[in-house]
């Protein structure tokens, strides 16, 4: 395998590809939901080439975190954030659906976890 040029500064290059990830996810996320209930089959097209390219971009985020971040700890850390952005963001503020107590206790649960994990 070829040499890796030196990585930039790793915590501020961390923290914005954690960001991106987490609001491209949402945007992902959003697109797709937007598509399912297109009125047309162009609207259907359009948001989900937008959430797929979202996607797409998350996939490279997480890809670049690997280069400073063990998999154990940077899948976890995207996955859960991203769950919790979903959940409050996504599925709360845009689309008003209704979040109830289990689930504001399953977000707490994710966001203890993902603490453990980085430890």
């Amino acid at each position: 395998m070829p040499a890796l040029p030196p990585l930039p500064d790793a915590p501020l290059v961390v923290v914005l590809l954690v960001v991106l990830h987490v609001l491209l996810n949402v945007v992902t996320n959003v697109a797709l939901r937007w598509s399912a209930y297109g009125a047309t089959w162009s609207d259907v097209v359009v948001w989900q080439i937008a959430g797929n390219l979202a996607g797409f971009v998350t996939v490279l985020c997480l890809t670049g975190l690997l280069r400073y971040l063990p998999l154990g700890v940077a899948y976890p850390l995207t996955t859960g954030l991203s769950v919790i952005a979903v959940q409050v963001f996504a599925a709360h503020w845009f689309f008003g659906e209704a979040i109830q107590p289990a689930q504001w206790a399953g977000t707490l649960l994710i966001v203890l976890g993902v603490a453990l994990v980085q430890r």
